[in-house]
Parts: structure tokens; sequence; C-alpha cells
């Protein structure tokens, strides 16, 4: 059976556009997609180049300005040190050509296998925020009920609002386990619920305390007890990935067609202070 008429690039693109439809910590609003540039394989690195703070100076009339402020800038690197792979077997490689919907679920499933890992790879990067940016920690956290559930996302908010975080484009991801607190919860139930049309970010279930709020199973926690609810802004991290290869081929030992795929990523905190976590214990 020749594989002739199966096209790694299309399959390619599928799975990345997948891929990139089913996160929730790595889509566009919730972590910076800007400098992924162009990713060959893993070990690439990303440039990312910050200036430091304008100075704003008195002006008198007819009067002298100073000489020109000498900005300064930093460059941190973002480095693809992720590589991922999915690899399984389908009956007939041409027969599933034949009915694109079916190689769409087959790659639906790798991009939603890949994306657990990522998503995981990126909440775990909480331990980046800035220092005084953490409500709760390891051995003392917070345990939330259905009245004060809301309160806490008002605290990390506030804690934004003190680093001159931007209000626009906030987000905090959330376990579903709280979100059930907030249900309970007049303040969010009356006004946080959004029509279906306007949740055009994954996994978004409502609006509180300033925060777009999305809920996923990725939240890092410990043991189903500890988790680590993490609020912020897109400008707060850095993500880069691609799929670097898709290949179909024909094991040597049976008579079934595999294809495998390789992605690679890297992820980089560049704005500690755009990053706030709440340490919560479920009761």
């Amino acid at each position: 059976m020749a594989l002739d008429s199966f096209i790694p690039q299309i399959w390619s693109a599928r799975l990345l556009q997948n891929l990139q439809t089913s996160l929730v910590y790595g889509q566009e609003n919730v972590i910076n997609r800007d400098y992924e540039g162009e990713i060959k394989a893993y070990g690439n690195t990303v440039k990312i180049h910050s200036i430091g703070q304008v100075d704003v100076g008195n002006y008198a009339k007819y009067g002298d300005i100073g000489a020109p402020q000498q900005l300064t800038d930093a460059e941190t690197t973002l480095v693809i040190d992720q590589q991922k792979y999915f690899h399984f077997e389908v009956d007939d490689i041409d027969r599933v050509q034949q009915h694109p919907k079916m190689m769409d679920e087959a790659m639906r499933e790798a991009a939603y296998a890949l994306r657990n890992v990522a998503d995981r790879y990126i909440a775990d990067m909480y331990v980046d925020i800035a220092a005084g940016n953490a409500i709760g920690d390891d051995v003392n956290p917070i345990i939330p009920t259905s009245t004060t559930a809301y309160e806490y996302l008002v605290d990390l908010s506030v804690l934004l609002d003190e680093n001159d975080i931007p209000e626009e484009g906030r987000w905090a991801i959330i376990p579903p386990f709280y979100e059930g607190l907030l249900l309970k919860d007049d303040r969010f139930v009356k006004v946080g619920n959004m029509p279906a049309e306007d949740r055009l970010m994954n996994g978004t279930v409502g609006q509180a305390a300033g925060f777009t709020l999305l809920k996923s199973n990725n939240v890092p926690n410990t043991n189903g007890a500890l988790y680590k609810i993490t609020a912020g802004h897109r400008m707060a991290w850095s993500f880069a990935d691609q799929i670097v290869s898709v290949e179909g081929y024909r094991p040597e030992k049976g008579f079934s067609d595999a294809i495998k795929g390789l992605h690679v990523y890297g992820a980089k905190v560049v704005r500690p202070k755009a990053l706030a976590v709440l340490t919560v214990n479920r009761a």
C-alpha cells in the first residue's frame, strides 16, 4: 500500500491548528505568542528585547530641556527546550485519507494529548512570579468558601493593580471546584456569567473581579487538594511552539500504516509582576 498521497504539510498544519485552539494556558489571550518567529527545531532560541522606562521632565516656556535620556535595553532568551511526539497506527491509511473527517479525528486526539502536556508545562511556570505576588502558600494555603472565593479574586486583582498591570485583558485560571464555589455566590451569578457568543477564549466560564475566568483541569495541584490559581495578563509570559515534523510510513513488522509527529516548544515568564498566584486548599 503506497503512501504517495500522504501530504505531511497538510496534516501538520491541521494538527497545529487543533492544538492551538484547544489550549487554555497556551492560548493567545492568556500568554504572549508574538515572539514565535521561525522555529525550526528543538534547541532554537527566541530573543525578546525590552527597554527601560522613559523619564518625563518639567518644561518651562523658552527654557532649555535636558540632554536626551540614554535608554537601556535588556535581552531575554526563550529557549525551545521541550520536544514531544505522537505515534499511532491506522488500519488502512489510503482509505482514511479518502475520508478527511476520520483523519481529522485521529489528529484531534493527538492534538488533545499534546495540549495537556503543553498546558501543564506552561501552568507550572507560576513559580516564577515576583516576590510578594502570592496569596497563601504550601504551608498556609487559603481555604475558600462560597462566600470568600470571590473576595480572594479581588485580592489577586489588587496585587496586579499595585504593580500597574493593565486592567483590560486580565484573566484568572481556576479549577472546576472553585467555579462551583463562585456559582453559589450571587455576586458572580448575577454579573459574572457571559453569553455563549462572548466566550471567545477556550475554557472561559465568566467574569469576576476584573478577570476573565477560565476553567482548567490543568491548574497545578498536589493530590487534588492544594491548587495554584494563577491570574495575570498576557504580557507576563511568552510561548512559542511548532509542529516540526509529521510523517506517514508502513511499519516493517505488521500490516498497518502509522503516523508520527514532533511538537517542539518553550515558554518563559518575562514580566513576573504581571502574574499573581492564589494557593488554595480544597476543603
